[in-house]
């Protein structure tokens, strides 16, 4: 395979529709929705208890936070968006500095906005004898905290064990006195026959590292879904390798393939022949509006990330068992289900045993999903989350 096409068959994590530069767009059942609230408001039942008549966009302000100051159910964006639907057209597109106010008339209510919906500058005020200026931030908010996702981004990989086994791999270090590899050194990598590591305008120059590390195995079925690959470091290309039977010097006094090149840029950890080269992904602007998905969702949590960890909980991320072949996406909101123990009833006098009922225990957000797992942020959790805990469709 290519490695133009292996890049793509590993790096692509979102929907064709959504792999661009643009952030997510409203679907047409949002912007309904919203239009739908923008006329006639929301039921004040549907407020958060403690919902604030008037609230300042700040700094380091999130649209899920936003959304769970006026509103119970975070995940119910096109509601908080179409309240101010005149005011604010984009719900991508809230800026520090603006003024949101919470109106109740009767039995619904309504959130204007006021001062600038597109991150311009809004209508001069002058004040005297003094004038106060503060800086803001000239970006919309993020959805979620980005420290909280950022490195999983780009740093997990997830992909079946025979496409990782065919990327090119580190074979040596330049320097035979030592085996492992940091930032700094010089290497040396191979392909595999049929797609020997080249350097050309057309072929990729940049790599990121991998190690196989994880199998991904789905608790109910027991079927390995993926294994997730280590990511470890950065290298760029310097030099291609030669075919056998050549040299890089054009004579034929060695007939042995001479790898290729690699200089290491960047590593999270030493490095080790073995390791498997995938080229630099595109730069991605990717968008998580909370949203919850329009099919039923039955999942399990595959696995808690961090070194040893063994429970999740607020801000933790974990894999779950479902992904873009189940109609996964970024930004799907699930909930998260504690599994009921099995106990034996001392009650009855035979000692049956049972299983206690399975019990809501707070909410995931999914930032990136892959084709059969995704990774998901707990946003928010009661008690703790472990592998095997379901998730299913969020309710109000």
């Amino acid at each position: 395979m290519p490695l133009g096409l292996l890049a793509a068959a590993l790096l692509t994590t979102l929907p064709a529709h959504a792999q661009s530069a643009v952030s997510r767009s409203v679907t047409p059942e949002q912007r309904s929705t919203a239009q739908q609230v923008a006329a006639r408001g929301v039921p004040l039942s549907a407020l958060a208890p403690d919902a604030p008549d008037h609230y300042t966009v700040r700094r380091g302000d999130t649209l899920w936070g936003i959304s769970g100051k006026f509103l119970k159910s975070p995940w119910l964006w096109p509601e908080l968006w179409g309240m101010n639907l005149q005011d604010i057209r984009n719900p991508h597109l809230i800026y520090p500095g603006q003024q949101l106010d919470l109106e109740r008339a009767g039995e619904r209510a309504m959130l204007r906005a006021r001062g600038s919906a597109d991150g311009q500058p809004g209508p001069t005020v002058r004040v005297s004898p003094r004038t106060r200026v503060e800086t803001l931030s000239a970006g919309p908010l993020p959805t979620l905290q980005p420290q909280l996702i950022e490195p999983f981004l780009t740093e997990p990989l997830v992909v079946d064990e025979a496409t990782f086994q065919h990327a090119p791999r580190i074979v040596a270090q330049a320097n035979q006195a030592r085996m492992l590899m940091v930032k700094g050194d010089r290497a040396y990598a191979r392909g595999p026959a049929d797609a020997p590591l080249l350097k050309g305008s057309d072929r990729p120059g940049n790599f990121r590292v991998f190690r196989t590390a994880t199998p991904l195995k789905d608790p109910v079925t027991g079927e390995i879904l993926g294994y997730e690959g280590q990511y470890i470091g950065q290298a760029e290309l310097v030099r291609g390798e030669t075919e056998a039977g050549e040299t890089q010097d054009g004579t034929d006094e060695k007939t042995l393939p001479v790898p290729a090149t690699i200089d290491i840029i960047n590593s999270k950890e030493e490095m080790q022949a073995g390791d498997r080269l995938i080229p630099e992904p595109p730069r991605i602007f990717r968008s998580y509006v909370p949203h919850a998905p329009e099919m039923p969702v039955d999942a399990r949590v595959v696995l808690v990330h961090g070194n040893s960890v063994r429970y999740a909980g607020q801000n933790y991320i974990v894999v779950i068992n479902k992904g873009l072949r189940d109609g996964i996406e970024n930004g799907h909101v699930l909930s998260l289900l504690s599994a009921g123990s099995q106990i034996v009833d001392k009650t009855d006098g035979e000692h049956t045993r049972i299983k206690l009922p399975d019990e809501r225990n707070g909410l995931v957000l999914v930032f990136r999903p892959f084709d059969r797992v995704s990774y998901a942020l707990v946003v928010e959790s009661l008690r703790e989350v472990q592998v095997g805990d379901r998730l299913g469709n969020p309710t109000r």
